[in-house]
């Protein structure tokens, strides 16, 4: 074990103490352990992540699956790819539903995901 020195503010002190009393007997560096711990797998959540995108040519209208615009047939709308890794917008499993994106929402959610 090593000893940390930590700062904290007045409300953060009061939230660690309530917590402590609440969930861990008073301990105080199992709390902060249990906060780091959750938020570390939180953080880097296993599971699908979109890789990129792929252009498709639409054959008929379809919509936007983020902001519902509607596009015409010879358009081009765009489809996640996805790949295992980590991240906070990690999925536990493949979306079932074939979603495809206008330009402007992929390049939303391509910065989104950005770190």
């Amino acid at each position: 074990m090593q000893r940390v020195n930590l700062t904290l503010d007045g409300e953060t002190e009061k939230l660690l103490g309530q917590l402590a009393q609440q969930h861990y007997d008073g301990n105080k560096s199992l709390t902060v352990r249990a906060a780091i711990q959750s938020l570390a797998q939180h953080l880097a959540q296993s599971g699908w992540v979109v890789g990129g995108y792929t252009p498709v040519s639409l054959r008929e209208m379809s919509r936007c699956g983020l902001c519902g615009g509607s596009h015409d047939a010879g358009r081009i709308l765009y489809r996640p790819v996805f790949e295992r890794g980590q991240g906070r917008r990690a999925l536990t499993q493949l979306p079932t539903e074939n979603r495809l994106y206008c330009a402007a929402c992929a390049e939303l959610e391509i910065a989104a995901t950005s770190p």
